[in-house]
């Protein structure tokens, strides 16, 4: 069969897709994950509590498409990636796992009972669903750039050798928990702002607020610790763009500042930390302003800015090992089949814009503001 795109640039597309993938469920199930982190200090009433959730009820299982979809696209284009991602991450993958199956539960259990007890326990689990998935997203990014202690035998066998969970919570990488956790928090206030009224709006942009500077701190802080205290690393061999998925076939190595590197060879790319940093302070000024829509929008170009610093920083690294450097997982050396990826292109190419476009209806169909008259006129058919 003749493929009618280079092997190398089928390569370079998914790593771009798998960076739409992850910006499009970190903008869409963000912001319903933030919403349950903000559920116990934004609602002080029940009937402010079903506000929140019913903002996000209707919308939150359609977002998850996002992440089935990049943990599919992680599979299917990256198996060893994938492999790696869930021998070192087991146990947080698990946490996640464990946590998300909590969102649907409470979203239907929560409203069977009037008990407050019964009420309250619900409203805490939510919250747990989605701080936990927030913050260890964040904490998987920042020990990827770090480098994860996985290494390859001659059978290209993979062998995680770390000592566990607690090892992935180190300083740095639950800075970048910290950093995850406040942006979706941030991007639920604002999206708050915009779905609700009176008491409950108004809380939420103070929240959005207080998330906007906190976000522009703490990656500013990021951006200085990989710059003064986290080697990078670098292909010092050919690379062969079209060569085989043997990731023994290079030699790495370890030095300061080159997760920077790209940005001195690729100027362009220094977008993406500025938009990071600009994003958040433009929401800022607008959830000032009281356009929350435009606000939202700012929001999601500074998730897109955080997200793809990570990307052009690393590229071309997909995971990379800090006990074996050359065992490292690159765009290069670490991808399906060249007709595997075609295939899924042609299928991403059909699909995707069906979910976009059912995502588009979705939020048209509901759109305008949840309030408390309407939560209570409509009690018996909303969670």
């Amino acid at each position: 069969m003749t493929i009618p795109l280079d092997y190398e640039v089928l390569r370079v597309i998914w790593w771009l897709f798998l960076g739409v993938l992850l910006i499009g469920f970190a903008v869409t199930g963000g912001y319903d994950l933030g919403v349950a982190i903000l559920l116990p200090f934004v609602a002080r009433q029940d009937i402010e509590r079903r506000v929140m959730i019913n903002a996000i009820a209707p919308f939150w299982d359609g977002n998850q498409v996002w992440l089935l979809l990049g943990a599919g696209a992680v599979f299917a284009a990256w198996p060893p990636v994938y492999a790696a991602a869930f021998s070192g991450f087991y146990i947080a993958m698990f946490l996640v796992l464990a946590t998300l199956i909590l969102r649907p539960v409470g979203f239907e259990f929560r409203n069977k009972f009037t008990d407050p007890r019964w009420r309250a326990f619900w409203d805490y689990a939510l919250f747990a669903a989605g701080l936990v998935p927030s913050v260890v997203f964040g904490v998987a990014f920042g020990n990827l750039l770090q480098g994860v202690p996985f290494r390859l035998d001659g059978d290209l066998r993979i062998f995680y050798e770390g000592s566990g969970f607690f090892e992935l919570l180190n300083p740095f990488g639950l800075l970048c928990g910290l950093i995850s956790a406040a942006m979706l928090v941030t991007h639920g206030a604002i999206y708050l702002t915009l779905k609700t009224d009176d008491v409950v709006q108004r809380r939420a942009r103070g929240f959005a607020k207080a998330g906007a500077l906190t976000i522009i701190g703490l990656f500013a802080a990021a951006g200085l610790w990989v710059w003064l205290g986290i080697d990078g690393y670098a292909i010092t061999s050919a690379v062969a763009g079209d060569g085989p998925s043997n990731p023994l076939l290079k030699t790495v190595v370890r030095r300061p500042g080159e997760w920077l590197a790209n940005y001195t060879v690729h100027p362009w790319t220094i977008a993406a930390p500025v938009l990071g940093l600009l994003g958040p302070a433009l929401a800022l000024f607008l959830v000032m302003a009281s356009r929350s829509g435009l606000a939202f929008i700012a929001s999601a170009l500074g998730i897109f800015g955080i997200i793809g610093t990570v990307g052009v920083s690393m590229f071309p690294f997909l995971m990379p090992s800090n006990i074996a450097p050359a065992a490292s997982l690159t765009v290069w050396d670490a991808s399906s089949s060249q007709l595997t990826l075609f295939v899924m292109l042609v299928a991403t190419l059909i699909f995707l814009p069906i979910v976009l476009i059912y995502t588009a209806i979705a939020f048209r169909a509901l759109s305008g503001a949840v309030t408390a008259a309407w939560v209570q006129n409509n009690s018996t058919h909303l969670y």
